[in-house]
């Protein structure tokens, strides 16, 4: 079964950025669509974002525009790119491989 390590994420103040990595066991070519979800006070775990093999993505309605997920085929990676950051962002991010296996979960914070 693959396994996900994720790094980055950390605090930040309102308006600034982060990028997540998630980096997998075996090729994500393999894997299939590779996944950001987020754990947020009060709201639950949302979707943020996912890729698909063939680099086709899509997001949540309260990231779109200000997030990009991006991939690194030959480092079997996946970014979160985040910019625009608003303290309704603070949460715990998790990579999610079709599957069923969730990255360890980076913890976001943003301060207004």
């Amino acid at each position: 079964q693959v396994q996900l390590v994720q790094s980055g994420g950390g605090s930040v103040q309102a308006g600034g950025s982060l990028r997540l990595s998630c980096a997998a066991s075996r090729s994500i070519s393999s894997i299939g669509t590779m996944n950001w979800f987020r754990q947020t006070p009060g709201k639950g775990r949302e979707f943020v974002a996912f890729i698909a093999v063939d680099g086709r993505a899509d997001y949540g309605d309260s990231v779109k525009g200000r997030f990009t997920i991006s991939k690194d085929n030959a480092k079997n990676t996946v970014f979160l790119q985040m910019n625009s950051l608003k303290p309704e962002d603070t949460g715990v991010y998790y990579c999610y491989a079709s599957g069923g296996t969730w990255g360890q979960g980076t913890q976001v914070t943003v301060s207004s």
